[in-house]
């Protein structure tokens, strides 16, 4: 039986105008479990009226008042967070305790969206002038939207909505139709812990959807997370019809391993960062950078490790690695894999070659791979240049430091990377000189905590202003200066010069 994916729009959910709809899989057995609805312009417009009417009240209410719907949603999401979990993995198949880490840092940005009052905080000066006083305001901007990825679809909408929400926007959450499920039942959340309707509205859809929103002018801003191509296209898109627009983009994260690291936990992390969540991960390391003569001691151990890898079904706790998400995408990583191996690189692990027969009974359907392992890769290759997206690592051999600092420097992509080593001067002079917005050292997946914002470098982001965090506060707010006096601090007579402080 399949399930009826629908909208959520004015505090309840609703199938929409439009005919078109979409299958969700399973990609663990490759079944169709639902179907989603697929928003038209119509839809689209429906639940920014909606939005836009609940704006105002909710404006208005008092910050504390808004941060207690945050901390009553708080507590909801920590009582249901294992039910966001199976939904992950039923429509992602990312496996279950990846899943249980993914709402966990989800549950980061609400509790940071919960401290609203103290981080809407303007600045005042007493006298600027004779008899005036000036100070700022932070305001929300209004009708705010969201575009989020299949890859995280409980986390990075919370790195939006909660901050959105509680500085005073309304918002409208356009997910991946490839794994809806969850956008609804936190709608459903949000509703339970107070939030009045129209508030936080979930509109289902693709392109049709994605274009109606970056159009509307009711739609003041649009966060957006996925591949730098749509990225790029929502930036100017968006700017061109004057709202204000954050856009992270794709990757292709290096992780550096010089030869004084320790090569046991240098193994770990890659294998953990490339072969975790199907490689399907913005942060994900795709390129592992080996300096010198560690080359040559660490290969073994990572043909070891990537044969060795569990891949099974997503809900077996003993599964490190799950399903690739859906067919299209298998056979796009297996296309990258072929020419790969055609451009030279020498494939020491096939993941193609992996028998689904192991996952688990009744998944021989799935869309299965094992991880991959290509060594000898230059820059010139196809599998080194364009992001892949898949459980797909790429060993690049260099001499020094120097040389694999200017070859992480010259690639396109700026998200994130890492460096393993015990010398501190090169770590230091690493996290400096790379030119990367996200840097680990000894830490493979550098993903900032709540407080401190997520966004690289270079195609990896369009605009000004990183996701969550105080930059995050920033983006759903705007800044008024407000100047003050009174009737009887005014000077006589016209001015015609510019104010000065007198």
């Amino acid at each position: 039986m399949t399930t009826a994916i629908t909208h959520f729009i004015a505090g309840a959910r609703a199938t929409g105008t439009s005919p078109r709809a979409q299958d969700v899989f399973n990609p663990a057995t490759g079944a169709v479990t639902g179907r989603v609805a697929l928003a038209n312009a119509a839809d689209v417009d429906t639940a920014v009226a909606a939005a836009q009417a609940a704006f105002p009240a909710w404006s208005d209410t008092p910050p504390i008042r808004r941060a207690r719907v945050m901390f009553k949603f708080l507590e909801l999401v920590n009582l249901h967070k294992d039910e966001l979990a199976h939904l992950i993995t039923a429509e992602h198949g990312k496996v279950f305790t990846d899943a249980q880490g993914e709402v966990a840092r989800g549950i980061d940005i609400i509790e940071f969206s919960c401290g609203i009052p103290q981080l809407l905080k303007g600045d005042f000066t007493d006298q600027v002038s004779t008899g005036m006083d000036n100070w700022t305001l932070r305001q929300p901007l209004g009708v705010v939207a969201g575009i989020t990825p299949f890859n995280f679809p409980v986390m990075v909408p919370m790195w939006m909505f909660p901050v959105a929400i509680a500085a005073g926007n309304t918002f409208i959450l356009k997910p991946s139709p490839i794994d809806p499920s969850a956008s609804l039942f936190m709608a459903e959340l949000l509703q339970q812990a107070g939030l009045p309707d129209g508030v936080f509205n979930v509109v289902q859809g693709d392109k049709e959807a994605v274009d109606a929103l970056l159009v509307h002018p009711d739609v003041k801003a649009i966060s957006f997370v996925g591949s730098t191509p749509i990225a790029n296209y929502i930036y100017e898109t968006g700017a061109h019809h004057g709202k204000r627009v954050q856009a992270l983009g794709g990757a292709k994260n290096h992780m550096v391993v010089m030869p004084d690291a320790d090569l046991d936990q240098a193994v770990d992390a890659l294998i953990g960062a490339a072969y975790g969540s199907a490689g399907e991960r913005c942060m994900a390391i795709s390129v592992a950078v080996l300096v010198g003569d560690v080359a040559d001691r660490i290969m073994p151990k990572l043909i070891e490790r990537t044969q060795a890898l569990k891949v099974l079904n997503g809900t077996n706790l003993a599964a490190e690695m799950g399903p690739i998400v859906t067919a299209a995408a298998h056979q796009r990583i297996t296309g990258y894999i072929e020419a790969g191996a055609a451009e030279g690189a020498e494939l020491l692990v096939d993941g193609r070659r992996f028998d689904a027969k192991q996952t688990g009974e009744g998944c021989e359907g799935g869309f299965w791979m094992g991880g991959t392992l290509f060594d000898k890769v230059t820059p010139g290759m196809k599998i080194y240049k364009e992001e892949i997206f898949g459980p797909v690592l790429s060993c690049v051999r260099v001499h020094d430091f120097a040389e694999a600092v200017n070859l992480i420097n010259a690639h396109e992509f700026g998200n994130g990377t890492s460096c393993f080593t015990r010398d501190g001067n090169v770590a230091r002079e690493f996290a400096r000189r790379i030119q990367v917005g996200m840097v680990g050292i000894n830490v493979p997946i550098p993903v900032p905590m709540a407080w401190q914002g997520f966004g690289g470098w270079k195609k990896s982001l369009f605009g000004d202003m990183h996701a969550y965090g105080e930059e995050g506060v920033r983006f759903y707010t705007k800044q008024k200066s407000i100047m003050q006096r009174w009737p009887e601090s005014i000077g006589k007579g016209a001015e015609f010069v510019m104010p000065t402080a007198k």
